[in-house]
């Protein structure tokens, strides 16, 4: 079996492999990092690999193994977003101003999949602070999507998706603050799930006024579950985690669609979505069709009332790092200091107005959630384009919006539901898409059931880039 042989396989087939004896912690690991090694000059997915903790670890889970007390999670490898906080590991942020930034602490989620016997192999490339959607950053450079060298494989949650569709390892964990799990889902041709919030510990706590989600990237739905399971229930650090313990998603997964309610929108009422996205979509829509569903074309009141808002909050979230302005100006993305600079001078009874229609916008999609289990979208609205730009040739030009490709996450940050981005087909080149699938605040499990039901209809985990030809 070869290094990306093993570097492919799942979180389910790995521990079957240990309980057997077939493989063990320590040569999944040691193939995990040589794959890494072999690949990252063409990726660059990792801002540290941490091959000595790594290896260590591996030999902690092969004694578990043996001797019989092995966790749920025990020697899967598994890779941690730089937004994250790591102990004794840096944490960069993909910023020169915090480079040499090592915490003293894990963060929740983090300490959860060590808890689970997760194998760290070290820190996944973000854009800088994570404010954009796109692979590239000041301080580690462009990320490459594993389906086409120098193209976007999405952001901020940007290695960790990269890392998934490169096979470094099963388990990716990531954030989502305005789409940043299901952009690279969608643009690595993987599966991302971003949790009703509050399931997952969020610490530290972002200006992102709770918008900011913890969630999985992986290969398949059941290792997104798996993911989920370890990470989610309530923490003092984070006073918005929920109370309710985590359910065994990964056996809860297989249900019947027959009989949901499912809305479908194009485009929100809104959005421009490129041809060949929209045809994989509306493709990928019959097929819930097939198993049953009830699916209506739907144009929901709330959609064209979000641009506005996220023009104004997005930029509002990163305001105070104007005080890394004096310093660190000639280092930082120029994207993300012009979209500072936007926000100098907006008052607080501007803020406090814009946040009282915020609320009531999302009260419009809990509304609307009434009347429908599930909603499906394109994920995003364009392939992978080049990650050294901010929009593909075919969009408008902006010195910081990238927002506009990217319509259909923030509302479900704002409202809390969940929401996962599913591969669904390809575009152009033979680029992926992803459908998003969106659920009713809580229904976590709704949302993976939907996602299973797609995924053995329509399997997908074996559809890789060939990364000899990358």
């Amino acid at each position: 079996m070869s290094d990306e042989e093993i570097g492919f396989m799942s979180a389910a087939e790995l521990t079957a492999h240990y309980e057997s004896g077939r493989l063990s912690p320590v040569e999944v690991v040691a193939a995990v990092l040589r794959h890494i090694e072999a690949t990252e000059t063409k990726i660059n997915a990792m801002v540290e690999v941490t091959a000595r903790h790594a290896m260590d670890s591996a030999r902690q889970a092969e004694a578990a193994y043996r001797a019989g007390t092995a966790r749920r999670l025990e020697g899967v490898p598994v890779t941690i977003k730089d937004l994250q906080e790591t102990a004794n590991i840096p944490t960069r942020y993909g910023s020169w101003s915090r480079k040499d930034n090592v915490p003293t602490v894990d963060a929740p989620c983090v300490t959860r999949l060590h808890e689970a016997g997760t194998v760290m192999l070290g820190k996944t490339t973000v854009p800088e602070f994570g404010w954009k959607g796109v692979s590239q950053s000041p301080l580690t450079g462009v990320t490459s999507n594993p389906w086409k060298v120098g193209y976007n494989a999405g952001a901020s949650s940007a290695g960790a998706g990269a890392a998934a569709a490169a096979g470094y390892g099963p388990l990716h964990q990531g954030g989502d603050g305005a789409g940043s799990i299901r952009m690279p889902a969608h643009f690595c041709g993987v599966f991302g799930m971003k949790p009703t919030h509050g399931r997952i510990p969020n610490w530290p706590i972002s200006n992102n006024d709770l918008a900011t989600h913890m969630g999985p990237l992986t290969r398949t739905v059941k290792d997104a579950a798996l993911m989920l399971e370890a990470m989610s229930g309530p923490h003092p650090w984070d006073y918005t985690s929920l109370e309710a313990a985590p359910l065994p998603y990964s056996t809860m997964l297989s249900a019947p669609l027959k009989g949901r309610r499912i809305a479908y929108s194009p485009d929100l009422g809104h959005a421009r979505v490129d041809p060949d996205v929209a045809e994989a979509v509306a493709a990928a829509v019959g097929v819930f069709e097939a198993m049953g569903a009830t699916v209506e074309e739907v144009t929901p009141a709330w959609g064209p009332k979000g641009p506005e808002l996220a023009r104004f909050f997005w930029p509002a979230t990163y305001s105070a790092k104007c005080t890394l302005l004096p310093e660190w100006e000639p280092l930082m993305d120029p994207g993300l200091v012009a979209m500072i600079r936007e926000t100098q001078g907006r008052t607080m009874q501007e803020f406090t107005l814009a946040r009282e229609k915020r609320f009531a916008y999302a009260v419009e999609i809990h509304e609307f959630f009434t009347q429908w289990d599930f909603l499906l979208t394109p994920a995003v609205s364009v392939t992978a384009f080049p990650a050294t730009q901010l929009q593909p040739d075919t969009w408008p030009r902006h010195d910081w919006d990238w927002l506009g490709w990217a319509e259909f996450s923030y509302p479900f940050n704002w409202a809390g539901n969940p929401a996962a981005s599913i591969p669904c087909g390809f575009g152009a080149d033979n680029l992926p898409v992803g459908l998003q699938v969106v659920g009713r605040r809580f229904d976590d499990l709704g949302v993976l059931q939907a996602c299973a039901a797609w995924e053995e209809a329509r399997p997908w985990s074996a559809v890789r880039p060939d990364l000899k030809l990358f």
